[in-house]
């Protein structure tokens, strides 16, 4: 193997050991995307950063000398500031006196999701081909406890009075957006712009602007790049009710304090569009709701049919029914029933979500690793060793 291409291996192997994971892929097509997205120096520097823990730029700084590159402790903060711009790297500040920096993983929702509106050809080519390789495979998630990056919540006008008062506020996506200090940014979907260059424009709304960033150095990373715009919370409101009445389905990243909030569809959505492909998608998803139908008030129009995209109503003998092995409870075909036959259910079972994104990924590292490991890794990062 040439030199270069084991500088991304190194990195491939390393990126593999996080939450999300990196595959590697048969074709090579995994090297192909990191060449694109890190230089080799870059690759070099990712390949020393923590996949978990936030680290000030000297105790990095330390690492890499021990790795043999020869920088200086401020050529490192310059280089970690530019990976950070590109969006190879994540930097948080708040309640920090210095920045901190920890790895950004190959996925959407992070590296590739902070090249919107920067895709290049390349770009655009080389992620389809990993995509189709490894990221499309309908895979169901590893471990009992596996648990996916985002959730659903309900649309809001579909749970009527007195129902609505007895929502989860983290079910509730205007109590998500108010209990957020903000700022708040919005950028365009990288789904559908992934899918614009493709050739293949989403089916249901010509809608790009809707990916929201309501985490305080998440926003602040995504506008200082470039690639979003600091927005009050009543136009995040806003953006939020041309994305339901789009028929979008709304998913914040499944935490209580999500730094995210997606409006996706199964058109372009990478992660909705891999999970429709499997024969039980509500088996694997975080909703708390699923669709009641009331066949003596359904007129069999159809319009809910049209509505679900993960297939999950069908017209049978002239009324609607639903598999709840596909219903996520959205609630967007309640909204557009006009005889109103359809309604939320709240599951009994209703899990509380994990506390933020970092105890997200944990879970999700738990899943991929296995409890001994993972009990070793928790008590690592309690007794403050480097993970």
């Amino acid at each position: 193997m040439p030199a270069e291409d084991e500088i991304y291996r190194t990195l491939q192997r390393h990126l593999d050991k996080g939450p999300y994971g990196l595959a590697a892929a048969p074709s090579g097509s995994d090297l192909a995307l990191l060449k694109l997205l890190f230089t080799p120096k870059e690759a070099r520097v990712a390949a020393n950063l923590s996949l978990i823990s936030l680290e000030p730029a000297a105790k990095i700084h330390r690492r890499l000398k021990k790795s043999g590159m020869k920088m200086t402790p401020d050529e490192v903060k310059n280089e970690l500031d530019r990976m950070a711009f590109k969006g190879t790297a994540l930097v948080y500040r708040q309640g920090y006196k210095e920045n901190r920096y920890k790895n950004a993983e190959v996925s959407a929702g992070a590296i590739i999701d902070f090249q919107v509106d920067r895709l290049t050809p390349e770009l655009v080519a080389a992620y389809h081909r990993y995509h189709e390789e490894i990221l499309s495979r309908p895979q169901r998630p590893r471990g009992a406890r596996s648990i996916l990056p985002l959730r659903t919540v309900p649309v809001a006008k579909s749970i009527p009075q007195p129902e609505k008062f007895q929502v989860s506020t983290y079910d509730d996506v205007r109590h998500i957006l108010d209990s957020s200090p903000g700022p708040f940014a919005v950028a365009n979907c990288l789904c559908r712009q992934l899918k614009d260059r493709q050739g293949s424009p989403c089916r249901y709304s010509p809608l790009r602007e809707t990916c929201l960033q309501i985490g305080t150095d998440h926003a602040r990373q995504y506008v200082e790049m470039g690639i979003a715009r600091y927005i009050s919370k009543e136009e995040a409101y806003e953006v939020l009710e041309k994305a339901q009445q789009a028929g979008f389905i709304v998913q914040p990243e499944n935490s209580l304090h999500p730094e995210t909030i997606c409006c996706c569809c199964g058109d372009c959505c990478l992660l909705l569009s891999r999970i429709t492909k499997m024969p039980r998608p509500a088996a694997l998803y975080a909703s708390n709701y699923f669709v009641e139908v009331d066949t003596t008030r359904c007129i069999g129009c159809g319009v809910c049919v049209k509505r679900c995209q993960l297939e999950a109503g069908v017209i049978k003998e002239g009324v609607a029914f639903v598999n709840l092995d596909r219903c996520i409870g959205c609630g967007n075909c309640v909204v557009t029933c006009e005889p109103q036959a359809t309604r939320l259910i709240k599951k009994k079972n209703t899990p509380v979500p994990p506390r933020d994104k970092d105890e997200t990924n944990l879970i999700m590292l738990a899943a991929r690793m296995g409890k001994w490991k993972m009990f070793k890794l928790r008590l690592k990062m309690m007794l403050g060793i480097e993970v």
